[in-house]
């Protein structure tokens, strides 16, 4: 298992196309004024030696020596044991409506990226908790296994759209079935499910799928996001509006909030239905409810005794260093003889 200990010195890479950039500039240089003062036959005479080879041998090496010392800076790690540890915490999952109707710009910047930053700030203020995300629109499917890894939580979260899931409709109750494989029975964890959704398209039967989770100890919150009076649903292409989605009759589809059903859940589910479209406030009201709650001893597996890498690719750059320092532009005199690169039969 890798991890990098630096990553801000990737931005240094940029030196690599810099120093190719300037190799051009320096090499049609060269060529122009050679143009202006000889011609390519009394050249070949004044510099017999010259290689048209070693300058993009030596080129070569400088940047495989750069690359390797631009990731010595970054010092990847390898952990070496997979260790059992104990930790405390409590197992929350985030099942995240991702059916179009969550595009509606009714909220800024819109109901799917809203959700996304509740969520995100919510995964940020856990200690030691369990986090798991789900999405559904037309069915519902995993999108991050339930772990400890909250940097891996706010990753897999950043990719969720609304293409992830071709089906559309909002299939709750696929969510809340899928989310139940989410714990561990035994693990007597304390268990929460938080559903974030604009609550359209939500079924009926879905409160005795909801009856019977919270009857296994789950406790389940819901989180609306957008309003009242709605929105149309943007249709866009590389991000750029091409119109708004409509009905047979050509009419443009107002997409509202329905918090009735996301209410009921709430309320079989044995938590509370929060207004998402204050961030803030919901993401106060989730984390207090998660740092009262009685938390609970369960094991999870980790890498441990990461050691420093840097060494090697070190190790390469001041190899690849000295070769260039040692490599000279000219043709050397058994190189010539053997014609390496067909320079003679060229000139």
């Amino acid at each position: 298992m890798y991890k990098i200990e630096e990553p801000i010195y990737f931005y240094l890479f940029i030196i690599i196309p810099v120093i190719i950039g300037m190799h051009l500039l320096v090499f049609f240089w060269k060529k122009r004024a050679q143009k202006k003062f000889t011609s390519p036959e009394l050249l070949k005479k004044l510099a017999p030696n010259s290689s048209r080879f070693k300058p993009l041998l030596k080129l070569a090496l400088l940047l495989l020596s750069f690359t390797f010392l631009i990731i010595a800076l970054i010092n990847p790690k390898m952990g070496t044991k997979l260790k059992t540890v104990k930790r405390e915490g409590v197992d929350v999952v985030f099942a995240l409506d991702v059916s179009k109707s969550m595009l509606a710009e009714d909220i800024a910047p819109n109901r799917l990226e809203k959700s996304k930053q509740i969520i995100s700030k919510i995964i940020d203020r856990l200690g030691s908790d369990r986090v798991g995300i789900i999405i559904y629109a037309g069915s519902a499917y995993p999108l991050l296994p339930i772990t400890t890894d909250h940097a891996a939580g706010n990753m897999f979260l950043q990719n969720a759209n609304t293409d992830m899931v071709s089906s559309q409709g909002t299939a709750i109750n696929e969510a809340l079935n899928l989310a139940k494989t989410y714990y561990n029975n035994d693990e007597q964890t304390n268990r929460f499910l938080i559903i974030i959704s604009d609550g359209e398209d939500h079924q009926e039967e879905t409160k005795q799928i909801t009856q019977n989770i919270s009857n296994e100890g789950t406790k389940i919150f819901t989180i609306g996001v957008g309003t009242q009076k709605g929105g149309p649903i943007p249709i866009k292409i590389n991000g750029s509006l091409i119109g708004y989605k409509k009905n047979r009759e050509g009419a443009t589809v107002i997409t509202k909030k329905e918090s009735k059903i996301l209410k009921d859940i709430a309320d079989i589910g044995k938590g509370n239905y929060i207004e998402g479209n204050k961030t803030e406030a919901a993401v106060k009201i989730i984390t207090d409810v998660i740092a009262n709650a009685q938390k609970s001893e369960f094991e999870t597996k980790q890498f441990s005794d990461y050691q420093d890498q840097f060494q090697w690719p070190l190790t390469f750059a001041l190899f690849f260093l000295m070769l260039d320092i040692l490599l000279f532009e000219r043709k050397t005199k058994w190189l010539k003889k053997i014609d390496l690169f067909n320079e003679e039969s060229k000139n």
